[in-house]
């Protein structure tokens, strides 16, 4: 026997039509009395990307027609792949019938068939067929599949149509669909009902999710989800469109439940546009009925709403920003007049490299408004701010690797205050600082590791200067005092409170960096005045003459492992604020965890002491099984805040998402709640979603 006869064009002229030759290669080729051509032995034919192996191929060039006697593989260019007991079909592997045949999409869903005919229009009908994307074991049945009269594969539509079907479960029916329309598993997005949910909560009842997605061209698209429950009727729309230069997602739901509140409703929206001159606009709307919607119907868990409109425009040279925000507050208790609710800011700055003796010049021009409506001279406060500033900083060698940072500050800005008589109308001030950095860098190389230690003290002095009315204190409440702002010549957040006097930071910092990645920084340090800073909260004493001492560290333990770690306290070593962080992430484990604590503050703005901990969590329990939790809870109020739960487990053909959750959070409008969720999903018919089946063995 041997391989190599190849019967092209020469014997087969028909099969040199248009698109290009076909090939046939077997183990023997020969040509009967009748004009018949029949190969025999590992036949293989080939024809514009469609491939075809088979026992044996037989073409009649009378009928200009082959007969291919099984076992059939067809496989196209398109990825189907087609298995069949006997064929008759054209030269060009597009049209004919098939017996005993089975198809596969995308490697995902396979349709066994009595009978397939293809026509070369791009459509194959199915006769007496089953369709599922599990395994198959035997002569049992499988998990599930669908059984049909007939199913018709639309290629050019990528859409599956079945007459008939019938939906079994292990063999045992389970509904009767008379028509039925499932997208194929290529086609990345198409109209039709998505996976339905069933949840159970102690505010909307018991019901159900039934999402549908609507295509509404090729840039467009909208999800109607209809929520049927005992105790809630709620109505999402979720609409996206995309353009060249841009793109928006409004999310809508509006609903009826029992709290006796009428109509309910939240818009959620955020679209981001880019402008002629390299100029970006985006927004951010957020607009509800009441307090309570967005948790009763666990839309977020924010407690103040910001809607904001922005443009701006980055470039090497410096960036432009404009800005609207308009805030409201969910917060019980809290009025959202004294938020101020509307803020607009406007930014300018512009950075020069090299500036005036080979430093760095920032030169910046901004301005802000808050609008306010409320009953008070304080809650009534309307206030513009404009203003321009100037920096100049550069470090520079000037000696045994000693590194000296120089660094000159100044502002001027106007007040214009209405509203408020107990502040003056109009109001200038001016502020300049100066500072110098001293930085010694000392690097070690660790003999038989390769591992490098670099221990670096610095010391910085600083001095600034205030002239003018100091206005009302709006934006520099709480300022952190961390790493970043040891050694800056302002720490304060915001422009209203401006840092005066003569200030002092000493630091040590100390890091240790492996050839295999792993890495760990300490950093230590604490800042001294000359005098107290006033109309300034005491959060870790940043206003006062001696500092807390600050604590800094972080370490990388690889690619999935990270820890980091911030403290601050005083001379008694008692605590003024902590905070942890783990990042975990391993083949079968995520985890994720943090830690907050925040001593009561009596300053410039009353803080009650916070003191939280919060956990997420992902346990793969093998290729099929997966368990997930998250947990938050207020250690300072020594109550929970939230925590849910969740498992998955999936095969090749079915996920299912089982999920429970309890959200504590107690007010006048809001009551603690609990809520489940379960999902099932058929894999082989989401659009654009690709399984990545568990491997299952078939037990004989």
């Amino acid at each position: 026997m041997i391989r190599l006869l190849s019967a092209l064009l020469s014997l087969l002229p028909s099969l040199g039509a248009a698109q290009g030759l076909a090939q046939l290669v077997a183990d023997n080729v020969t040509v009967t009395a009748q004009d018949t051509l029949v190969a025999r032995g590992n036949v293989e034919a080939f024809y514009d990307g469609t491939r075809l192996t088979a026992s044996e191929i037989a073409y009649d060039r009378s009928a200009d027609r082959l007969t291919v006697t099984g076992p059939i593989l067809i496989t196209t260019p398109g990825g189907e792949v087609i298995t069949a007991d006997a064929a008759e079909i054209d030269p060009q592997l597009e049209s004919g019938l098939l017996r005993g045949a089975r198809l596969v999409l995308d490697r995902q869903l396979q349709i066994s068939a009595g009978r397939i005919d293809r026509t070369g229009s791009g459509l194959t009908a199915l006769t007496r067929s089953a369709a599922t994307s599990c395994q198959v074991c035997g002569n049992g049945p499988p998990l599930w599949e669908i059984r049909a009269a007939r199913v018709v594969h639309d290629e050019v539509g990528q859409q599956l149509y079945f007459d008939d079907a019938s939906f079994h479960i292990r063999g045992v029916p389970v509904i009767w669909l008379p028509r039925l329309r499932l997208p194929d598993p290529t086609l990345e997005r198409a109209s039709g009902l998505l996976v339905p949910q069933l949840f159970s909560s102690d505010t909307l009842g018991i019901g159900v999710k039934l999402p549908y997605f609507v295509r509404l061209g090729g840039r467009r698209d909208l999800t109607v989800t209809p929520w049927i429950a005992t105790k809630s009727r709620n109505l999402e729309l979720g609409y996206r469109q995309a353009w060249r230069s841009g793109w928006v997602a409004l999310d809508t739901h509006l609903a009826e439940d029992d709290t006796e509140q009428g109509l309910r409703y939240a818009i959620l929206g955020e679209g981001a546009f880019s402008l002629p001159r390299d100029v970006r606009l985006d927004f951010d709307l957020e607009a509800v009925s009441d307090d309570a919607v967005l948790l009763d119907y666990d839309l977020s868990d924010a407690d103040r709403l910001d809607s904001r409109l922005r443009a701006y425009r980055l470039r090497d040279g410096g960036y432009a920003l404009g800005q609207i925000t308009y805030y409201e507050s969910l917060r019980d208790g809290e009025s959202s007049t004294s938020l101020p609710p509307l803020v607009a800011r406007l930014e300018r700055e512009a950075v020069l490299r090299p500036g005036p003796f080979g430093g760095q010049l920032t030169l910046r021009a901004d301005a802000d408004a808050l609008w306010r409506d409320g009953p008070t001279p304080a809650a009534a406060r309307d206030v513009m701010r404009a203003g321009v500033s100037a920096g100049w900083q550069q470090d520079r060698l000037v000696g045994p690797g000693v590194i000296l940072g120089t660094e000159l500050q100044g502002r001027v800005d106007a007040y214009v205050v209405s509203d408020d008589p107990s502040r003056d109308a109009v109001s200038p001030r001016a502020w300049e600082a100066a500072g110098v950095t001293l930085r010694w860098p000392l690097i070690r190389q660790e003999t038989g590791t390769d591992a490098t230690q670099v221990i670096e003290p610095v010391a910085s002095l600083s001095y600034a200067a205030q002239q003018g009315t100091a206005p009302a204190n709006e934006d520099s409440r709480l300022p952190e005092f961390g790493a970043a702002t040891l050694h800056t010549l302002d720490r304060l957040p915001g422009e209203d409170l401006q840092e005066t006097g003569l200030s002092a930071g000493l630091g040590l910092r100390w890091s240790r960096t492996a050839t295999n990645g792993r890495t760990l920084s300490v950093l230590a340090g604490q800042l001294l005045r000359d005098d107290d800073l006033g109309d300034l909260s005491d959060g870790a004493g940043l206003g006062r003459a001696r500092s807390d001492w600050l604590i800094s560290t972080r370490a990388d333990l690889g690619e999935d492992m990270g820890l980091a770690l911030h403290a601050t306290f005083d001379n008694q070593f008692d605590v003024s604020s902590a905070e942890a962080r783990l990042e975990f992430d391993r083949d079968r484990i995520d985890l994720s965890g943090a830690y907050l604590w925040l001593e009561a503050e009596t300053g410039g703005d009353e803080v009650e002491a916070i003191s939280e901990a919060s956990i997420d969590a992902t346990l793969r329990l093998g290729p099929r099984w997966s368990l997930e939790a998250q947990a938050r809870y207020d250690i300072a109020a020594d109550a929970p805040v939230r925590a849910e739960i969740g498992a998955g487990w999936r095969n090749e053909c079915v996920t299912v998402d089982l999920s429970a959750s309890r959200r504590y959070t107690d007010t006048e409008e809001v009551d603690p709640s609990t809520s489940f969720g379960l999902s099932v999903n058929l894999n082989g018919f989401s659009a654009g979603r690709q399984a990545r089946p568990a491997a299952r063995d078939c037990e004989g």
